[in-house]
């Protein structure tokens, strides 16, 4: 079969053990797995990676990395299990050519796996994520939360950067009923506005229900305790609440600049009349 970027394997190499069937990583012999969620950008154009054939069929998407596992989510995260930073800094590399409007930097988040068969499965009151085994499977739908805590993480510092630009709007509005801001900087707002919007469709993708969970359903209690855990459908919700202030907060701005434009055009009008008006007077001045 082929490696993980599409290249032939070495000749005898099996192919169920180069993909998911790695029963167990290095790291958790030491009795714990570091796991690293990290956006890389809008998207991540899986396609150009040249996956394996036998690898691409995985959702999400999984690689094989030395004694780790790499999952890769098509909404620009990937989430590394076990990995060294000289093989994670490796693969980032490997795929930095993938990422579609790549952040300044990758935004990170890691937790810590530890691996005990007696223990129930869930976030444990020290932040670790507790799992029975870590098995490729479970892995996978771990990964499935931790890829959408920092999707959702990133919108939220988003959306709570747009608010602090435009608290000064409100304030300008209740204190004095008016506004100081030119109209250049009035649409330059609407357009972050409207462009974060646009970069948050993707969202709706990231909160459906993974494909994993139908083809894996014994895994459903983990995935929902974590859900749960990392409150992700209250944080979605609020996210959305959020969003609809900023497209009425949007409306807003656009009605302020066309209001004040209206008033620019009455005003040209006036001056227009009157000068009218005095030519007119100035001319009868003249012909008496």
């Amino acid at each position: 079969m082929d490696d993980r970027f599409g290249r032939p394997a070495p000749p005898g190499a099996s192919e169920e053990s180069a993909t998911v069937r790695e029963p167990a990583l290095a790291s958790e012999q030491s009795g714990g797995i570091l796991a690293r969620a990290l956006l890389l950008g809008e998207r991540l154009d899986t396609r150009a990676l040249r996956l394996a054939e036998t690898t691409a069929l995985l959702l999400p998407m999984t690689v094989r990395v030395g004694d780790g596992w790499v999952m890769l989510f098509r909404y620009g995260v990937i989430v590394a299990f076990g990995l060294s930073q000289a093989a994670e800094a490796a693969f980032l590399a490997s795929v930095a050519h993938a990422v579609r409007e790549p952040l300044p930097a990758p935004e990170c988040e890691e937790v810590r796996i530890q691996v005990d068969g007696a223990r129930e499965e869930t976030l444990d009151a020290a932040g670790a994520i507790v799992v029975r085994q870590a098995s490729p499977d479970r892995l996978r739908a771990t990964a499935e939360i931790l890829a959408r805590n920092a999707l959702l993480s990133h919108h939220e510092a988003t959306i709570a950067e747009l608010f602090d630009r435009i608290e000064p709007l409100a304030i300008a509005l209740r204190r004095e009923g008016r506004i100081g801001w030119r109209d250049r900087d009035l649409l330059r707002q609407i357009g972050d506005v409207l462009f974060t919007q646009h970069k948050m469709v993707g969202r709706a993708e990231a909160m459906e229900k993974p494909e994993l969970l139908w083809e894996y359903p014994e895994l459903e209690r983990l995935y929902a305790r974590l859900e749960a855990e990392y409150e992700l459908r209250d944080r979605a919700r609020v996210l959305d609440t959020k969003l609809d202030l900023l497209s009425r907060s949007c409306e807003t701005m656009i009605g302020l600049v066309q209001a004040r434009r209206s008033l620019r055009v009455e005003w040209y009008v006036v001056l227009l009349i009157v000068a009218e008006l005095c030519l007119s007077i100035f001319a009868l001045l003249r012909a008496g």
